[in-house]
C-alpha cells in the first residue's frame, strides 16, 4: 500500500507546484479532485497534468469528479441536493460526469470516482432504479474509456452500495464498478463501522481515503471531520483488515480544511499511516 494525498484541480491550481509539494511531503501518489467543469473541457489543463506527472513521478491513482448545482452536506437538504439522486440536477450532472470520464482518459487515469448521493435503501423505490440508470450511463462511458467507476462511500449503507454494484454488474458485467472507501464518511454519516463494512463490500474496494471523523450527535448534521488519529476510525484494526482481504492499493489522505493546519495534519496522518503499514 502506498500513501498519497488529494490534490484539488481548479482554474487557480498550479499543478506543478501541487505535485512538488506532494513530493516534498514524501507522497508517492494522489487523487485529483475536480469540481470545475471548465477544467474538464480544457485540453491545456490535461496537458499540464500530464507534464507534471512525467516531471515529478507522482502517480494519479484516481480522478474524483464532482458535479454542478447546489449541494448541502447534511441529512436533510443533502437528500435533495447531493449526487445523482435529485431529479432536477440529474441529467446535467450525468453530462458533467461523462465529461469527467473523458478528461480522466486524457490524463491516463483508470479509476473514476464520485458521490452518487443518498441512494434509496428500498430497491422498489422508483428513485432507486432512476439513480441506477444514471449510474449505468456513466459506467458505460467509463468502460468505453478503459476505466472503472468507483462509488465514494458516505451517503449509502454498505448493503445498499453492494446491491447497487451487483445490480449494475448484472446488466453490464463484472469488473466495471468498484468502491473508493472513505472510512470517515461511513462514521460521519452514521452508516457503518468501516472495519466491519469491509466484510460486506471489501472485494470491491479499489481506493481508500485516509480521513477520520466522529459519529453524528443529532439527526440533522453530519459528524465532525477531525485529524486522522483523533476520530472514531480504528486505523490499526482498519489497516490490519485491509491486509487480511488482500488490499494493495493506495491510501490517499484527505483533510477537509485549508492552510498551514491542513498541511500539518496531512504530514501527521502520513506518519501515523506509515507506522501502521511499514
Amino acid at each position: 500500500m502506498r500513501i498519497g494525498a488529494l490534490i484539488e484541480l481548479c482554474k487557480d491550481t498550479d499543478i506543478d507546484q501541487s505535485f512538488l509539494r506532494l513530493k516534498s511531503m514524501g507522497m508517492e501518489s494522489c487523487q485529483l479532485v475536480c469540481w470545475d467543469r471548465d477544467i474538464l473541457n480544457d485540453e491545456g489543463a490535461a496537458g499540464a497534468v500530464n507534464e507534471a506527472v512525467h516531471k515529478h513521478g507522482v502517480q494519479i491513482s484516481a480522478f474524483w469528479c464532482g458535479w454542478e448545482g447546489r449541494k448541502v452536506w447534511d441529512f436533510y437538504e443533502g437528500q435533495i441536493t447531493l449526487g445523482l439522486v435529485p431529479a432536477g440536477y440529474r441529467a446535467e450532472r450525468v453530462r458533467m460526469l461523462l465529461e469527467g470520464s473523458d478528461f480522466a482518459k486524457r490524463i491516463h487515469v483508470t479509476d473514476f470516482a464520485t458521490h452518487v448521493g443518498y441512494m434509496p435503501e428500498n430497491p422498489y423505490d422508483p428513485k432507486y432504479q432512476e439513480v441506477l440508470s444514471a449510474c449505468k450511463e456513466v459506467v458505460e462511458r467509463c468502460r468505453a474509456n478503459g476505466q472503472v467507476f468507483l462509488f465514494e462511500t458516505g451517503q449509502e449503507t454498505p448493503v445498499t452500495l453492494k446491491r447497487a454494484i451487483q445490480d449494475i454488474e448484472g446488466d453490464l458485467g463484472k469488473g466495471c464498478v468498484g468502491i473508493n472507501l472513505d472510512p470517515a464518511n461511513l462514521i460521519m454519516y452514521g452508516k457503518a463501522n468501516p472495519v466491519d463494512a469491509l466484510d460486506v463490500f471489501g472485494e470491491y474496494v479499489r481506493g481508500i481515503h485516509g480521513k477520520d471523523g466522529m459519529y453524528p450527535t443529532d439527526g440533522h448534521a453530519l459528524g465532525a471531520e477531525v485529524p486522522l488519529g483523533q476520530g472514531r476510525v480504528n486505523y490499526p484494526a482498519f489497516i490490519e483488515k485491509l491486509r487480511s482481504i488482500g488490499y494493495e492499493g493506495d491510501i490517499t489522505i484527505e483533510r477537509e480544511i485549508s492552510g498551514e493546519e491542513q498541511i500539518r495534519d496531512i504530514v501527521t496522518a502520513k506518519e501515523i499511516l506509515s507506522g501502521l503499514m511499514y
